[in-house]
């Protein structure tokens, strides 16, 4: 049964994750609100993908529960994991496009594999959702006729096509310049806020995300760092959070991959030890 509308459309209670003996996610809980913008920030190999791919049911928690609209994703059978996936748009990092279809139909290869709509429906719908992101002239280009925003925007329309109520990013503004960068955000921000979605948004970039985002979460070796509105998590005292929104290249991460001394490396008679 679905949650209240009250309730957060995406919870983590408690969820550890990891690769082999490497932990990601160490007994972290989150909550994301619905209609409003959500983003996951951190040092790369923070668990950021790992979240939304425990969400998207592609991995399983190995302790803990994710709940999307109340359900644990990790406990749904195929049927429902589908039904499910089908209320989540996905954009994947670099828009993930197929390079054999146009723009046209790229956005349309949702509704034509999911719905039983027909084609008059379909080419209706994909107008609209290209004339939202700025682009239902470029319908019949292919991929590698357009630049990289224009495809993170194609992207995000084939993302939203089926009307979701949860939209992830995965790094959506990288490889891309000013100008791009600064069309993606808002049209993130814009789209959010005109069709009432729940976002989550994996990013790097501080400014942009600062700028667009209602709460940050700031994921740490394992844990949360710190969370709350950006102001909150500018100002917030732990020294790996000062570090990262300050973009300190000395901290708690450090530069220097652990190694042996100097005098190991180099002073060691025939020779340096490798």
């Amino acid at each position: 049964m679905p949650a209240s509308p009250d309730s957060p459309l995406v919870e983590l209670r408690d969820v550890t994750f990891g690769y082999g003996e490497r932990v990601i996610l160490d007994g972290i809980s989150l909550t994301v609100p619905r209609g409003k913008v959500t983003a996951l920030m951190g040092a790369s190999g923070g668990g950021k993908t790992t979240v939304l791919r425990l969400i998207g049911g592609q991995y399983a928690a190995q302790k803990g529960a994710v709940l999307f609209d109340g359900q644990d994703v990790g406990c749904l059978d195929s049927q429902n994991l589908y039904a499910a996936r089908r209320r989540m748009g996905m954009l994947f990092q670099f828009g993930a496009l197929f390079t054999d279809l146009d723009v046209f139909d790229n956005v349309a290869f949702p509704l034509r594999e999911l719905t039983d709509l027909s084609e008059p429906m379909v080419r209706d719908i994909v107008l609209m959702k290209l004339d939202a992101v700025g682009l239902r002239g470029a319908r019949g280009l292919m991929p590698a006729e357009i630049s990289g925003g224009m495809a993170r925007r194609v992207a995000l329309a084939r993302a939203i096509v089926l009307d979701p109520e949860l939209v992830m990013y995965d790094e959506p503004f990288a490889g891309l310049d000013p100008i791009s960068l600064g069309t993606a955000a808002r049209l993130i921000r814009q789209l959010g806020d005109a069709l009432g979605l729940t976002t989550i948004l994996v990013s790097h970039d501080l400014d942009e995300t600062f700028r667009i985002a209602d709460y940050v979460v700031v994921l740490a070796n394992g844990k949360i760092a710190a969370q709350g509105t950006p102001d909150e998590v500018r100002g917030s005292t732990d020294p790996l959070v000062h570090q990262f929104v300050n973009a300190l290249p000395e901290g708690p991460v450090h530069f220097q991959y652990p190694a042996p001394t100097i005098e190991e490396d180099f002073g060691a008679a025939g020779g340096a030890v490798r």
